[in-house]
């Protein structure tokens, strides 16, 4: 369960265990508070409601003279309402509680436990549904007479929620007697709804805000990146950052950070709130927090700008090499051909164009990350390839390009069987050449990519951009180069009538690419969403030909119609195979057993060395690097003779789960394999691009004496 255990706690040593125990307690305090009267609580009378039982609860049968004890607002809410923190988040009120104290007596505030995220539409409420707990210490003075029944009066009023919000008050009695000797009653209960306060943080928090930005850093003992699953802080105070964001976390050996989002509000000069932590093991535990705002603390401990802008361009240009983009080499190469002889004017405006198209492309995806991130959803690199919709248009956009190339129909461009590279057109394809070029590649990650779109994610969002510029200008950097020296172009073959024959040969790749996005489609939204896209594919065939016949001519105005009546044909499907998607997902084929978070840790604590495969249907260096390094005959006898399990983690459907595990080891995409020693330790991160022996040696060193 790594180093943080059970109750979340942060440490080894003599502290551990009566953390643990508060946690136990807590367990068991919940099932008991499940069940009324199991608890043997001095307890008012309820005031109920279709929406929730409130009831007000004493710790003790009987109270001593000058001894505190506590009571406790208990509220039972019905499935589906809740209530509200201390901060209630984008809307709510907290509960309140009021005493009428006989004069000598002192109560405390009101304590809250650690709330929750209760996402509702755009908005985030934090509170809690079910049940919650509401402590409050109270000491009567040192006077009373053992023998009297001292009656507490309380009133309470509180907002519950559910897709309306009802105000709700009730008024609550306990008869207390009065003993020279306290006699505890429901200390279970208590003890329970104590362990659910946030503690006090055994951690040193750093804060600072940078624009619309900011940051949350926290250091202390026991904090490695294995041992954190999620982490989310709540601040005390309201429209300090906004509640929806997502705080994309950084782990690191000692200490971790969180982003974040500033809200509209101005920024208190001590931050205060609540951080909830749910540990390897699936358990949460919440912590006080208080700093004072400075310089906006570094993710990850992170990479400076200069070194992820120099990564992202590094894994640009190697991008050029994946299978990914072998398609569009064919596009390229063309484009490349057609440039032989051209005037130098020409090749620089080609160049330029292709450029702008990778570059702005590049950002486009980067601010669409952050868009859908900022709505509180999990989206790495590649996210879109998670949709079966955008698959299955992708899958057509291929199939229409190759047809273009087969000669079925006719664009401007770099794809175009006419001349004329100094028309608009020619640079518009060039564009749009590159558009394509980046929308085909998200589905494979170059060495450094990972690093650098991990690090640019956690950044202010202007050096996100950055960051992504720098890898389209990476990806593009090869046919850039002919802008800067056009006179490269001028060694190229001549062109002739080798170029159409060429041109038709290579809509092969493009009907390849869209043959193994079909196959994707498969994975993820089964046989009906491979039916809806293979008719889609006729469509847009029929749509094809029909525009091949306009221009060539005859008909024109009919022909145009039909190819617009299939277009649109072909896009009402999209619809229903985003249905599909969700209803009729088959599992793709994987080595060894399904990932689970669980499985890893029952693994680990039996000593076993333990291989994981992040992969996905979608990912071409995924299922390259399984056929040559993974599902070898040689590779597969290593794994058994070591007793390595292998977990496949299939994010084809872009698993939330999986989404996290990669942020917790620094990666927004696929794919990604983790190497967990025999004996424990932390896992080794492979290389992206693996080799039958870069696997093997992993085995002999993941499992020494094997």
């Amino acid at each position: 369960m790594g180093r943080w255990g059970i109750g979340a706690c942060p440490w080894q040593g003599p502290g551990v265990s009566s953390c643990r125990m508060r946690a136990l307690l807590a367990v068991l305090g919940f099932l008991l508070m499940a069940l009324p009267g199991m608890a043997g609580a001095l307890e008012s009378a309820p005031v109920t409601s279709p929406r929730a039982t409130v009831t007000l609860v004493s710790d003790v049968a009987a109270m001593a003279p000058g001894q505190p004890f506590r009571v406790a607002l208990r509220q039972r809410m019905a499935p589906g309402w809740h209530t509200y923190w201390r901060n209630p988040g984008d809307a709510g009120q907290p509960p309140e509680l009021t005493l009428q104290l006989p004069e000598g007596w002192t109560a405390g505030e009101l304590q809250f436990p650690a709330p929750h995220r209760i996402p509702f539409g755009p908005l985030v409420n934090f509170g809690y549904e079910d049940e919650a707990v509401f402590l409050m210490e109270i000491r009567p003075p040192a006077n009373l007479v053992p023998g009297q029944v001292q009656r507490l009066e309380a009133s309470a009023d509180w907002l519950i929620c559910e897709r309306v919000c009802i105000p709700e008050e009730g008024s609550f009695t306990l008869d207390i007697p009065v003993e020279a000797t306290a006699r505890p009653s429901a200390q279970v209960l208590f003890a329970a709804a104590e362990a659910a306060l946030p503690r006090a943080a055994a951690f040193t928090a750093r804060i600072g805000f940078e624009g619309g930005q900011g940051a949350i850093s926290l250091e202390g003992p026991g904090i490695t990146a294995q041992a954190l699953r999620e982490a989310f802080f709540f601040p005390l105070e309201q429209l300090v950052v906004e509640n929806a964001a997502p705080q994309p976390l950084t782990a690191r050996e000692g200490g971790f950070t969180l982003g974040l989002t500033r809200a509209a509000g101005a920024i208190p000069a001590t931050v205060e709130g609540v951080v909830a932590i749910t540990d390897a093991a699936g358990v949460r535990g919440a912590y006080w927090v208080s700093a004072v705002p400075g310089p906006m603390p570094a993710a990850g401990g992170g990479m400076p700008l200069w070194q992820a802008l120099l990564f992202a361009a590094l894994g640009g240009v190697i991008l050029n090499l994946m299978p990914c983009v072998f398609p569009i080499l064919a596009m390229k190469a063309i484009a490349v051909a057609r440039l032989s002889g051209a005037d130098r004017s020409v090749v620089r405006a080609h160049s330029a164009a292709y450029t702008a198209g990778v570059v702005l492309s590049f950002v486009a995806i980067g601010a669409a990350l952050l868009g859908v991130r900022a709505a509180g959803a999990a989206a790495g690199w590649g996210f879109q390839f998670t949709s079966p919709l955008f698959v299955g248009a992708m899958a057509w956009l291929m199939l229409a390009v190759g047809l273009n190339l087969s000669g079925v129909y006719a664009i401007g461009g770099p794809v175009s069987a006419g001349s004329g590279l100094a028309a608009k057109g020619g640079k518009a394809g060039s564009f749009f050449t590159g558009v394509l070029a980046v929308l085909v590649a998200t589905p494979c990650t170059a060495p450094f990519m990972a690093a650098a779109i991990g690090a640019a994610l956690a950044m202010p969002p202007s050096s996100t951009l950055a960051v992504f510029a720098a890898m389209g200008l990476g990806l593009a950097l090869p046919y850039a180069l002919l802008g800067v020296f056009p006179g490269f172009a001028r060694v190229l073959p001549r062109p002739g009538a080798w170029m159409d024959r060429l041109k038709q040969f290579l809509a092969f790749p493009m009907y390849l690419a869209a043959a193994w996005l079909v196959w994707v489609v498969a994975q993820q939204a089964g046989p009906d969403g491979t039916l809806m896209v293979l008719v889609g594919a006729v469509l847009v065939s029929m749509a094809a030909w029909a525009l091949g016949l306009a221009q060539q001519g005859s008909a024109r105005r009919w022909f145009m119609a039909g190819a617009a009546l299939s277009l649109i044909a072909a896009l009402a499907l999209l619809p229903m195979l985003r249905s599909a998607g969700t209803a009729g997902a088959t599992a793709s084929a994987q080595l060894g057993e399904p990932w689970t978070a669980a499985r890893v840790d029952a693994l680990r604590g039996e000593g076993r060395p333990v291989f994981v495969n992040l992969t996905a249907a979608w990912c071409i260096s995924c299922k390259v690097n399984e056929r040559v390094a993974l599902d070898t005959t040689a590779v597969r006898a290593a794994f058994a003779a070591s007793n390595v399990t292998v977990l496949t983690g299939d994010w084809t459907n872009g698993e939330p789960a999986i989404t996290a595990l990669l942020r917790a080891h620094g990666r927004d995409g696929v794919p990604l394999y983790l190497f967990y020693p025999a004996g424990g330790g932390e896992p080794a991160i492979l290389p992206q691009i693996l080799t039958e022996g870069m696997v093997l040696q992993a085995i002999a060193a993941a499992t020494p004496g094997a």
